[in-house]
């Protein structure tokens, strides 16, 4: 089995821009800056744990439909 190089390098190369482009997606929200998710155009809203208090929904970002889901870890 051999492998590709020229592939394998765009494969690192789209990843790698997909991982910047979603760090800056989820910055932008966190600061309170207008983001719309690419696929319904829906205000993306940050879903911030609360203290003290059990809660079923899963922090992170999300638009309304659900189209986009980031699911973050706050420590």
């Amino acid at each position: 089995m051999t492998i590709d190089i020229k592939k394998f390098a765009a494969l690192q190369k789209a990843s790698k821009d997909s991982f910047f482009q979603q760090k800056k997606l989820v910055k932008q929200v966190i600061e309170g800056r207008l983001v719309k998710c690419k696929k319904c155009q829906q205000p993306l809203s940050l879903i911030a744990p609360k203290v003290g208090k059990a809660d079923s929904q899963v922090e992170g970002i999300r638009c309304q439909k659900g189209c986009t889901d980031i699911q973050l870890d706050f420590a």
